[in-house]
């Protein structure tokens, strides 16, 4: 099976490309190239520049204008540039076209954020999943680069009567995609009949943004050893754990974080991280309050939750990162004591008025965490309480 691009051998430089659409506020398209700066050091590349321009519609056969890409291409070509990623899908046509024109590797946010999944995966099911995905999005952008394939279609007999190589090359990915697709099916079953012996105890999962902080938390309420650091789709595979407060026991569980522009192919397959959050019976929504735009990002989650529909679950918003904050959004310290609490401040935000219910706390800092425990018991007690009855009414 062909790869993506792999960023991962060795560190290198590349040159970002965004573009600032009709409609478009300029400070949302430079957020969303920071996120691409983000997801390139995530991967393993350094970032030498950025290039924004701004147009009506993207250019259909090379995304940005002529003007703006003799810019690249000069950059490229003066400071050694390994490859240029644009922010946004591009199609085949366009990356053949821009591989012609800048002469170095083109990659996408698609490619990109795949490359990553690609280096995340551990267990057999997201290695299976990221293959797919992987295959399912190179299917439409082969070209006779990928005749290799060939050898894996079993050579004499593959090729049928005026049949082109990369028409063959294309039978051979599709033989791939359903191949890694009954394998993720036999996969899928074996998670989903582990899902089913675990005992019935209420299953709380952790959502929201990539790098909010989720694997902190897990981290901090199950004393487990999560992995954790300041890059994003740190944590990729669910881990699921027990948690036991005050004699109350659940299960708790952390996902693969949510992005914008996540590729459609990844939506689709990732259906172990989804089946988590659909059986979840409560949800822990972290969002990084620090962050200058984390009212999108929490659009963001809210959208994909409704996707997947589990919008109306019983969700407790988690404001994270309370320690980077430089001073308490929106709010008139006026009408406050020098002596108010700063959490006290916090709850009478809009922050805590529009999103019920909700906490803040830091989880580096470990600012808060009782108050956190204390929430998701209660929350636990609630809906245990609710399963309790129903059972009991059932009998008799």
């Amino acid at each position: 099976m062909p790869k993506l691009y792999d960023t991962q051998k060795k560190q290198e430089k590349a040159v970002l490309v965004g573009v600032n659409l009709q409609g478009q506020k300029i400070e949302q398209a430079e957020e969303y190239l920071d996120e691409l700066a983000f997801l390139a050091h995530t991967a393993g590349a350094v970032v030498a520049k950025k290039f924004m321009q701004r147009l009506p519609y993207p250019n259909p056969r090379t995304f940005i204008g002529e003007g703006k890409l003799e810019e690249v291409v000069e950059y490229v070509q003066a400071h050694e540039i390994d490859m240029v990623i644009f922010d946004d899908e591009l199609s085949p046509s366009q990356i053949r076209n821009l591989e012609h024109n800048i002469k170095c590797k083109i990659l996408d946010r698609s490619n990109l954020i795949l490359d990553i999944f690609a280096s995340r995966a551990r267990s057999a099911q997201s290695k299976f999943q990221v293959e797919l995905a992987q295959a399912q999005y190179l299917l439409p952008r082969l070209t006779r680069m990928w005749g290799h394939l060939t050898k894996h279609a079993g050579g004499i007999g593959t090729r049928g009567p005026g049949e082109s190589e990369i028409e063959t090359d294309r039978r051979a990915l599709r033989g791939i995609i359903t191949k890694l697709k009954d394998r993720l099916d036999v996969v899928d079953k074996q998670a989903e009949t582990r899902r089913k012996n675990r005992d019935e105890k209420v299953r709380v999962a952790l959502v929201g943004y990539t790098n909010v902080g989720k694997s902190t938390i897990m981290n901090l309420l199950s004393k487990s050893n999560v992995f954790a650091e300041d890059k994003l789709f740190a944590t990729l595979d669910s881990t699921v754990r027990k948690v036991v407060f005050d004699n109350i026991p659940f299960l708790l569980s952390d996902t693969v974080g949510f992005i914008r522009k996540l590729p459609h192919q990844l939506v689709e397959c990732f259906k172990s991280t989804l089946d988590e959050i659909r059986e979840a019976d409560v949800l822990l929504h972290v969002v990084d309050v620090s962050h200058p735009n984390f009212e999108e990002q929490i659009l963001v989650v809210n959208k994909t939750l409704q996707e997947i529909k589990v919008g109306e679950k019983p969700t407790l918003i988690i404001f994270n990162k309370i320690d980077a904050l430089k001073e308490p959004l929106e709010i008139d310290f006026d009408e406050f004591g020098n002596d108010e609490p700063y959490i006290d401040r916090l709850k009478k935000t809009w922050m805590a008025k529009e999103n019920t219910p909700v906490i803040f706390l830091s989880a580096e800092k470990k600012i808060n965490i009782a108050e956190l425990r204390d929430s998701i018991k209660k929350m636990v007690m609630n809906v245990s309480g609710k399963t309790i009855h129903t059972l009991y009414e059932i009998e008799n």
